[in-house]
């Protein structure tokens, strides 16, 4: 499995690199619309934070990275 982050700090898991690469890619076509609407400066429109990483889901709902990092199930 291979996760993103959104806005939440908690990853948002995918089943394919493609899925995610698209969500992020998404992401950032809404924030350039935004720019050349004038809703947003130019360096925060192209600019990101997210990024794609492998994750193991366990039983229980919690995600684990290669890096260690662990966050339980969201209610």
């Amino acid at each position: 499995m291979l996760a993103c982050y959104d806005d939440t700090e908690y990853p948002v898991v995918f089943a394919t690199e493609l899925e995610a690469q698209r969500e992020i890619a998404d992401t950032q076509l809404t924030l350039i619309k935004q720019f050349l609407d004038g809703e947003r400066e130019f360096h925060d429109a192209i600019t990101t934070d997210e990024f794609i990483l492998p994750v193991d889901v366990w039983p229980d709902g919690s995600i684990s990275t290669e890096q260690g990092w662990i966050y339980g199930k969201a209610t």
